[in-house]
């Protein structure tokens, strides 16, 4: 794929851009080791002030590059623009939880271990490769950035090839906020070129957001080197609807959880797993307000649903569903693409899935619904862990004996009881199965890069 700025609404190349070549990359990669000897010795005082710095810069340019962001991949201008605004929120709460999360904690009772003191340190442990997506060009990098930089690490990213304004965008971001220069680079590179950036003995690891195959292949160049991992891979997410719901309320969210960002989030809701008892009602309210969005030009505020990133992505989702309706599933709205300039799919409702059709199994990234019903809780939870995917789950229901035996028993990463998966600061974030391992944010995800050092004193 080339590195270049195509618009999803237009098909319109924009802008390319050429690679660094391996001088370059060599150059970055040297800068960023340099620049750790020396931003590991730096307080997390002073680097908390360098990233709330880079926080309102970034707030201060949240309608630029919201523009920027929703021209490159397609995502709904107001949607852009809160995904500007969150980023910097996430740059300020680790800005002022980094030095907490990282404490260092002394063993109650170190006699038992024959000691004078003992206990825990973090440490940083180098440059840290982020290998990210398209579909939240900032979010997705920054979630990992902000941790990583105020852990006293450095950071390169290697960003998706459809978005290399936000990448370049992000090359500077972190400089213009007063850390080091060297300290966060872009490396504008193909996917192909990954691995030998991985191998070098400078990056001590990776963290990747990305497909189930993507996963795997830096996995296992990573296992080969000996390095650390983060992977945040796909998901075929449950939004389960039991019988005592606010189906009113359940339907309103499921709208959102199913079609945020044009449907293409790994933590989207994609199966929707209905108690039969109410399944014929949420159904008809769910359809009804899925038919209700405004899709359109993502630039207009107005528009709820613009064009899917990738002309190949389209074709994928299209191909799944008409696999799909072959095998005898229902589509209850949408379905079809579009005859229209743009890479749209219209917000889609199927029902009558089978374990032999696709959409079973693999995971539809675009405004797809998939429908089951079934006849009580047990069938419920054997549907909704009936994939290799673990990422996050809903599940609504007024019944806290129930709220509690899916909590208990869902195969995720997460489990939202009636509300729709949302990643915040505050909360870890990754999955199980194929959906990958470790976590991102919260003490956790700052916790990922760092060498838990033990210290014993005689």
């Amino acid at each position: 794929m080339a590195i270049a700025t195509i618009n999803p609404f237009t098909g319109y190349t924009e802008q390319t851009f050429e690679p660094h070549d391996e001088a370059e990359v060599e150059r970055r990669i040297a800068a960023a080791e340099s620049t750790f000897l020396a931003l590991r010795s730096t307080t997390f005082a002073e680097r908390a002030e360098w990233m709330r710095a880079a926080a309102q810069l970034l707030e201060d340019d949240v309608d630029q590059v919201a523009r920027l962001i929703t021209v490159e991949m397609g995502r709904p201008i107001k949607a852009a623009r809160a995904e500007v605004l969150k980023s910097a929120k996430g740059m300020r709460y680790y800005a002022e939880h980094a030095e907490e999360f990282l404490a260092p904690e002394a063993l109650a009772d170190p006699a038992a271990v024959n000691a004078s003191a003992a206990g825990t340190r973090y440490a940083p442990i180098g440059i840290v490769l982020a290998v990210m997506p398209w579909n939240y060009p900032l979010w997705q990098v920054l979630r990992f950035a902000a941790p990583a930089l105020m852990a006293g690490n450095t950071g390169l990213l290697k960003h998706a090839s459809n978005v290399p304004q936000a990448a370049l965008y992000l090359d500077t971001l972190f400089e213009r906020g007063g850390f080091p220069a060297g300290a966060f680079h872009t490396l504008l590179i193909p996917a192909s070129g990954v691995e030998r950036v991985l191998r070098d003995p400078r990056i001590k690891a990776a963290t990747l957001t990305g497909s189930e195959p993507a996963g795997r292949s830096l996995g296992s160049i990573a296992g080969s080197e000996v390095k650390h991992v983060v992977l945040e891979l796909g998901g075929s997410d449950p939004f389960i609807v039991l019988a005592t719901a606010d189906l009113d309320a359940a339907s309103t969210v499921a709208v959102t959880a199913r079609n945020q960002n044009n449907g293409q989030s790994c933590i989207a809701a994609k199966r929707f797993i209905v108690h039969t008892d109410v399944y014929d009602e949420f159904l008809r309210l769910f359809t009804d307000k899925v038919e209700a969005l405004t899709v359109g030009d993502p630039l207009d505020e107005s528009t709820d649903v613009g064009p899917l990133a990738t002309e190949s992505g389209r074709a994928e989702l299209a191909e799944l569903v008409v696999d799909a309706t072959t095998k005898g599933a229902t589509v209850l709205t949408g379905g079809t693409v579009p005859e229209r300039p743009g890479w749209f799919y219209p917000p889609t409702v199927i029902e009558g899935i089978t374990p032999e059709m696709r959409l079973h199994l693999e995971e539809a990234f675009g405004p797809v619904a998939s429908v089951y019903r079934v006849a009580d809780r047990d069938e419920a939870l054997a549907v909704a862990n009936g994939t290799t995917f673990g990422l996050s789950s809903a599940v609504w229901t007024n019944d806290p004996d129930e709220e509690e035996w899916f909590i208990q028993n869902l195969d995720a990463g997460a489990v939202f009881v009636n509300g729709m998966t949302i990643s915040y600061p505050e909360l870890p974030f990754g999955g199980v199965k194929d959906s990958g391992v470790g976590r991102e944010l919260a003490a956790a995800g700052i916790r990922e890069f760092c060498n838990l050092k033990t210290v014993w004193k005689g």
